[in-house]
């Protein structure tokens, strides 16, 4: 079973106002995580990565270059290029009305999701994101997550026009993702659509039924594990888990959330020991293709799995 550990990499100014100022000190929390105890972002997640021999994919937002300049989006991509990692294509295009000059026209009013956009600006503003992650020294781009996963039809369409290849932005458990393809599309298997192959993001039911995304900040890594377990006993081809470059901080502050960094170095030990049942591995990787179709997924994790993240959500809390 390949299973591709993914990562979201953006920066956030915590609003919209008085970017300028704010910007660098964001930055350098959402990319590096300095503290007393080490740098906990980016440089921690390629550590532990290389430490245990895994390759991972990072989706790298680079709207935000169009307002501050190409040097800290040459920055971000030089850290993970330079450990060995790759680099695809993620946006948020609510950057997009930030831009000088803008993109287009309409880019005046800004608007969260790329599905709210017609499919010219869609294909306007993927062609600015895979500029800017080339003028930051990006290579090869083949891949493409929508911030949020807020994909449509037309997203397809336009990644189909621009000739990327690979899409990871469907995900059945959550409301903004593929609105308009849910009446058609398997939103579990890989499958194709237009000229693009799509890997879905990993959704399974916890001890409790409820659908729970494989996101390392939201599952235990007992839960992880048995997840992997079911997946690979019911013979699935692909399993995709999302993490993001600040998910090992606490929400806002750049002290070290010790339960995800845990968790996460858990999840990379477990896949580097089980490397005869897990082949992770990127877009980029050598003989990469997607198997397309697969068995039915019924993924699930046991009660006492689940139980675990509770007693962990609780500590989180107390401490």
């Amino acid at each position: 079973m390949k299973v591709h550990l993914s990562f979201d990499v953006e920066i956030w100014c915590d609003g919209w106002d008085e970017l300028d100022r704010k910007f660098p000190a964001q930055f350098e929390r959402y990319v590096y995580g300095r503290s007393a105890a080490g740098d906990f972002a980016l440089p921690h997640a390629l550590e532990v990565l290389a430490r245990h021999g895994l390759p991972a994919v990072f989706f790298v937002e680079p709207l935000f270059a169009g307002r501050f300049g190409i040097e800290p989006l040459r920055e971000i991509v030089a850290l993970i290029q330079n450990a060995g990692q790759e680099v695809q294509l993620h946006l948020h295009p609510e950057w997009a009305d930030e831009i000088r000059p803008l993109p287009f026209e309409g880019a005046r009013v800004k608007r969260q999701h790329l599905s709210y956009y017609s499919l010219d600006e869609q294909v306007t503003l993927l062609s600015l994101g895979l500029r800017l992650l080339a003028e930051a020294g990006a290579q090869p781009i083949k891949a493409f997550r929508a911030g949020s996963f807020a994909c449509n039809a037309d997203t397809f369409k336009a990644l189909s026009q621009i000739g990327l290849r690979y899409d990871s932005s469907l995900n059945p458990d959550h409301p903004d993702s593929g609105l308009d393809l849910r009446a058609q599309q398997d939103f579990y298997r890989p499958s194709r659509i237009e000229a693009v192959e799509t890997i879905p993001m990993t959704v399974f039911r916890d001890g409790l039924g409820k659908p729970r995304p494989a996101q390392v900040g939201a599952c235990s890594f007992v839960e992880m594990r048995a997840a992997l377990e079911s997946a690979k006993a019911q013979g699935l081809e692909h399993f995709m888990i999302l993490s993001h470059n600040f998910e090992t901080l606490v929400p806002g502050s750049t002290k070290p959330d010790r339960f995800v960094v845990e968790r996460f170095e858990q999840l990379c030990a477990y896949l580097a020991a089980h490397a005869d049942a897990y082949e992770v591995c990127g877009f980029n990787s050598p003989g990469f293709s997607v198997r397309l179709g697969g068995p039915p997924a019924a993924i699930s994790a046991p009660l006492l799995a689940s139980a675990r993240r509770h007693l962990e959500q609780l500590a989180r809390r107390l401490l």
